[in-house]
């Protein structure tokens, strides 16, 4: 006889788990940070360019959420206000390691995810993303931070323009205008090495 299907379970909301956390139950906090902790990891990484840094900065953020949970008042989503936190201990961490001189470090380039059709990459992939991976955080990085910012968490944060403005404390007119002159100049700064 055949396995039944499974059926899949319905998510449990945010706000459930947060109700829960408050109810003493540890598990689902553990939760919530598994379902964001990618997400704020992609977002500080775009902001740091740097993996030990971005990682640390997901652990300040971290840290700062569960010492000021009791402060969350459901005026936006828990991901809005945890990659508000995020954004934040990323620039911060950015700010201080330039006073200090640590940003010096290159960003460490990302692995290749896609084969070729024999499953593997062609040899020269990994340079390629390589190399594009490195033009676009270099294009970013020449951003001003409002800009780079807004663009990070709506694109890396998978934000809507509304939880951005939320994040940012800023008017959906102004995250769209960032956008918008992010655009045009990651545009400008990629084009010439972008195309042939």
């Amino acid at each position: 006889m055949p396995a039944a299907p499974a059926i899949p379970t319905p998510q449990v909301s945010d706000a459930a788990l947060l109700e829960r956390s408050a109810g003493g139950d540890a598990s689902a906090l553990d939760e919530l940070f598994r379902r964001y902790r990618m997400v704020a990891y992609r977002v500080t990484f775009r902001l740091l360019g740097n993996e030990a840094d971005a990682l640390d900065a997901v652990q300040d953020a971290f840290v700062k959420v569960l010492s000021n949970l009791d402060r969350f008042r459901g005026h936006s989503t828990f991901k809005t206000w945890l990659l508000r936190i995020a954004s934040n201990a990323a620039l911060d961490m950015g700010r201080r390691r330039k006073r200090d001189g640590w940003n010096d470090r290159p960003p460490v380039p990302a692995t290749p995810e896609s084969a070729g059709p024999d499953g593997r990459p062609p040899p020269d992939h990994g340079l390629q993303r390589a190399e594009l991976r490195r033009l676009i955080d270099t294009a970013l990085a020449a951003l001003p931070a409002a800009q780079r910012q807004t663009f990070v968490l709506h694109v890396d944060g998978e934000l809507s323009y509304r939880e951005v403005a939320d994040v940012l404390g800023i008017s959906i007119g102004t995250v769209m205008s960032r956008l918008f002159y992010a655009r045009q100049k990651l545009q400008k700064l990629l084009a010439d090495r972008v195309l042939p």
